[in-house]
This record gives structure tokens, C-alpha cells and sequence, in this order.
């Protein structure tokens, strides 16, 4: 017989961020995993925008998505991985990668969205070098 999961030590033992907003934009859930990969506390990040870790010139874009979202109940995303930028509470530039999931209400109401973040910072930085030096071998060899 499977006993009931306890979905708060579920959250909270996740290594992967998981960060819930509610339908505005305002962060409700904030587990340890978002706390270690963005530096910010869980009452740091509490209440507040998603533009904690937006960086400021994706801001606009993001907005308009998550907005339209909000109103339709449908994202062009679906299931497929997500790959932005994302800010360290320290200012660090961080590449994240993400699945969204809605959480709707008894009535079936659109209420917010569920992020499961994964840090991709150093593969992605592993990836660019790579690919710096293929060109760069490319570039060798058709001389």
C-alpha cells in the first residue's frame, strides 16, 4: 500500500528549483532549490515579481508571454524545455532551463504556473567554448 506523498518535503527536498507565481506574477512558492541557484531566500523572494531573476532586457518579452498566457490558458511551450538567461541575486549572468506546468483552481480557473528550474550555466559555457574552438580548428584547416 503507497502511503500519501507530502508534497512540502517533496518541494523542499528537490534539488531542481521549483518556483510557483500566481496569476500576476507574484512569486507564492520559492523551494531551497531556486534559493541555492538564485542566492535569494525564500522570504527575499516571497510576494515579489519573477523580474527578481528576469534579466532587465528580457523583462518587456517575458511580460507579454506570461500575460497572454494568463488570459488564454495556453502557452506555445507546452512540454518542451525551456532555455533562457536568468540573474543571481549577485547580479551573475545564469543560462537556466526550465518546464512550466498550470495550476488551476477547483473551478478550473487559471491560477499561476509552476517553473521546474535546472541551472545550465557551465554547460552552456562549456558548449560556447566548444564551438569557439571547432570554428577556430575550421578556420586552421581551410587556410
Amino acid at each position: 500500500m503507497q502511503s500519501a506523498i507530502d508534497f512540502e518535503q517533496l518541494v523542499n527536498a528537490i534539488g531542481d528549483a521549483i518556483i510557483i507565481s500566481d496569476a500576476a506574477g507574484s512569486i507564492t512558492l520559492w523551494n531551497p532549490g531556486a534559493e541555492r541557484m538564485f542566492g535569494f531566500t525564500q522570504d527575499e523572494a516571497l510576494g515579489k515579481s519573477l523580474d527578481l531573476i528576469i534579466p532587465e532586457r528580457l523583462r518587456g518579452r517575458h511580460w507579454d508571454g506570461y500575460h497572454k498566457t494568463m488570459a488564454t490558458g495556453e502557452t506555445r511551450y507546452g512540454n518542451d524545455v525551456l532555455r533562457v538567461p536568468a540573474v543571481h541575486k549577485d547580479g551573475r549572468s545564469l543560462s537556466i532551463a526550465f518546464t512550466v506546468a498550470f495550476l488551476h483552481s477547483p473551478h478550473n480557473e487559471l491560477t499561476g504556473i509552476v517553473a521546474v528550474i535546472r541551472d545550465e550555466t557551465s554547460r552552456f559555457q562549456e558548449d560556447r567554448q566548444l564551438r569557439k574552438r571547432l570554428a577556430e580548428l575550421e578556420a586552421s584547416a581551410g587556410a
